[in-house]
This record gives C-alpha cells, sequence and structure tokens, in this order.
C-alpha cells in the first residue's frame, strides 16, 4: 500500500471536510498528501477553512486510523477508487457531492458505455419481480452494467437477474466492506464479486445505519445514465434516489403499476408528473437513450472532409482522446456563451460530425475528418 492511498484514506476521515470541501482542498493543495505536509497557517488562509477542519487534518488519529484501514484493504483484497484515479466512476465525476473515495471488492468496468440503475421496493410484488426479471433479461446482449442497492426486493431481483443473464452488476452498499446487508444476501453478495462488484464509500467498521442509506442511493443515481424505478409507493428510498438522478440530469423511467395498487403509486406518480417517462421493456429505454443508434459508425449524412470553423475545431478539442465527453467540458475548456456552444453543437450535430447523447453528454464520430 502506497503513502498516497493512506493519505487519501486520511483526507475522508477528516473531520467536518466533507466531499464538496475536502475535493476543493485537493485542487487549492494540489493533492490528498499535498493537503496534510500545507502548514496550519497556509491551511487556515483557505476560504471556508474552519480551525476545526484543520486540528482534524493535523489529529494524530486521522492518520492512524487511514493506516489501520489501508493495511485492511490489503489483506482482504480491497480496491480503492480516488476520485482523481482514472478508472473511479467518470459519471460520479459530474455529481458536486460524489464521494471523494470508494472501497470496492470484485473487478468490472464502472466506466461501462451503458449503465442502468435499477430501484424499487422492499416489499416487491410478483409483478415487481416479474418485470425485473423481464426487463433484465432484455438487456442480455447489449453488453451494460446495472447497478442497484443489494435491498430486500427489487434490488435483489436486479441483482439476481444480472447474474443469470450474464450481465455484469454492481451492488452500491450503505456500510463498510467486512459486512453484508441484509444478511440473507450474502450469498448474492459473493456471486456479485465473480460477475461485478461491491462497492461502497465507507470504511471498515462502519455498521449498516439508518443514515447511511439516502447517502448511498446518490451513488446509486450518479453511477448510472438512466434509472428505472420498478415499483415504490408515494415515500421512500426509491423516490429519493430518482429525485437525487433527476438532480443529475439522468433519465429517469418508471414501470406503470395498477391503480390503487400502494407499491405501484410512486411509479404512477412519477409518470403523471412527467418526472419519469413510462416503460414497459428495454426497447422502450433503448430508444429513449438513443441506445438503438450505433455513434460508433459513420452517419449516412455525415459531410466528410469538410472545413470546421475556428469554432468547432475549438469544441472538437475538447473530446481529445475520449469519444465522449459532457457539455460541462466544452463549457469549462471554450470559455463561449451557452447559445454560442448551442449553435455550434447544433451545427455539428445537422453534418454528423457529433452525436448528442442523454445526460449532457456528446459522441465524436469516429469518421469525422478535416481538409
Amino acid at each position: 500500500m502506497n503513502n498516497q492511498t493512506i493519505y487519501q484514506i486520511a483526507l475522508t476521515l477528516v473531520r467536518g471536510i466533507g466531499d464538496i470541501n475536502g475535493k476543493k482542498l485537493v485542487a487549492y493543495c494540489g493533492g490528498a498528501e499535498a493537503v496534510f505536509c500545507e502548514s496550519r497557517k497556509a491551511l487556515l488562509s483557505i476560504p471556508g477553512m474552519r480551525e476545526s477542519i484543520v486540528d482534524s487534518i493535523f489529529s494524530v488519529e486521522v492518520m492512524r486510523r487511514a493506516e489501520k484501514e489501508a493495511n485492511y484493504i490489503e489483506k482482504n483484497d480491497i480496491e480503492t477508487f480516488f476520485f482523481q484515479d482514472s478508472a473511479y466512476p467518470r459519471r460520479l465525476l459530474h455529481c458536486p457531492d460524489s464521494p471523494m473515495m470508494l472501497y470496492s471488492k470484485g473487478f468490472c468496468d464502472f466506466n461501462a458505455k451503458k449503465v442502468i440503475g435499477i430501484v424499487g421496493t422492499r416489499n416487491m410484488s410478483d409483478y415487481g419481480r416479474e418485470q425485473t426479471e423481464k426487463i433484465v433479461a432484455e438487456f442480455k446482449s447489449d453488453n451494460i452494467l446495472i447497478v442497484s442497492g443489494l435491498a430486500y426486493g427489487v434490488d435483489t431481483a436486479a441483482h439476481r437477474a444480472s447474474i443469470v443473464n450474464g450481465i455484469d452488476t454492481v451492488a452500491v452498499l450503505g456500510h463498510g466492506l467486512q459486512t453484508i446487508y441484509p444478511e440473507t444476501n450474502s450469498s448474492l453478495a459473493k456471486k456479485i464479486m465473480h460477475q461485478g462488484a461491491l462497492v461502497t464509500e465507507y470504511i471498515s467498521g462502519t455498521q449498516p445505519d439508518r443514515d447511511n442509506f439516502p447517502r448511498r442511493n446518490r451513488i446509486v443515481a450518479g453511477m448510472t445514465d438512466c434509472l428505472i424505478v420498478i415499483e415504490s409507493a408515494l415515500k421512500g428510498g426509491a423516490l429519493i434516489t430518482a429525485d437525487i438522478a433527476a438532480s443529475y440530469d439522468r433519465d429517469i423511467f418508471a414501470i406503470p403499476g395498477r391503480a390503487g395498487d400502494v407499491y405501484s403509486e410512486g411509479c404512477n406518480h412519477l409518470i403523471k408528473v412527467n418526472k419519469a417517462a413510462l416503460v414497459t421493456c428495454a426497447d422502450d429505454i433503448r430508444y429513449a437513450m438513443r441506445w438503438d443508434i450505433n455513434t460508433n459508425t459513420t452517419p449516412k449524412q455525415m459531410k466528410l472532409f469538410r472545413e470546421f470553423s475556428q469554432e468547432e475545431q475549438h469544441i472538437l478539442d475538447c473530446f481529445g482522446d475520449e469519444d465522449i465527453i459532457h457539455l460541462d467540458k466544452i463549457i469549462n475548456q471554450t470559455g463561449f456563451t451557452s447559445p454560442r456552444i448551442a449553435s455550434v453543437l447544433l451545427s455539428l450535430e445537422f453534418d454528423g460530425v457529433i452525436s448528442v447523447l442523454p445526460g449532457k453528454r456528446y459522441a465524436k464520430n469516429t469518421a469525422t475528418s478535416k481538409k
């Protein structure tokens, strides 16, 4: 275990820092280790920095606990993903309150091209189970990643259906990796580690306390391109996750249920108030997400060998070696006004140079050329 990882863990243990301010502090100082190498005076000069936080940074206990966690990680084959790491789930990077650090057991590509979140009630009906199993099975040939929370009910059904259909799945936990909650899902968790991963932001020893699960839900929402709500009452964790996903500009889908059924009221309400699109099968989602369009092939109407204006070239340069980028990157790198960016992007889209994807993302078509 290298020292850099220990410093990264230690930063997450600083009392009062939080994920948002912690990431700002890393940016200000130049890295996690640099935070602990700064003088007290320099840290106190940072806007918003309180003495209590600085005291915690210099606490011997923080570093001692981080070293203990590093030993636990090494002994138990746990991987760490700091928010600056290339393997960190990149969709989470666009969520301001995303975790600084994730701990994982298993192996999968968190940055798969298609990631779906599936959530719902713990009190799943036979209808809910049938719909979950059906829609997951229909994605069998799509090479996707399915994310859920390992809770009773819909979460469990989604993970199990993923395993049965050979689909990688991620279970986001609301506790440390020393245990599995609910305990009855322990055998399922072992299967997930062989066909996906268990993921948590919590260090070992953290118990499945009630307050941890709403925070867990933001990771489920943030890791995905879209979220499917299978069954839910008018109040509950699934609707909280849907609200979080909407705040992250994720697409929300809901399976309709029979009027009057308690655990269909949440889905029906999401559809009624236009917070979620009604879907009944995987094809509905493929169409809405434009996954039925192959963005890696040359569109029939692409204008090859065209000249790019200076503004167009500036936007294309934002892609670098990436095939897909978020609108935020274009805004930050070009400095253009929003109306100007929209106009240039529309021109590039009309000529087949780029494709628009859900979640304010853009794909550069590989056949794009410049005269």
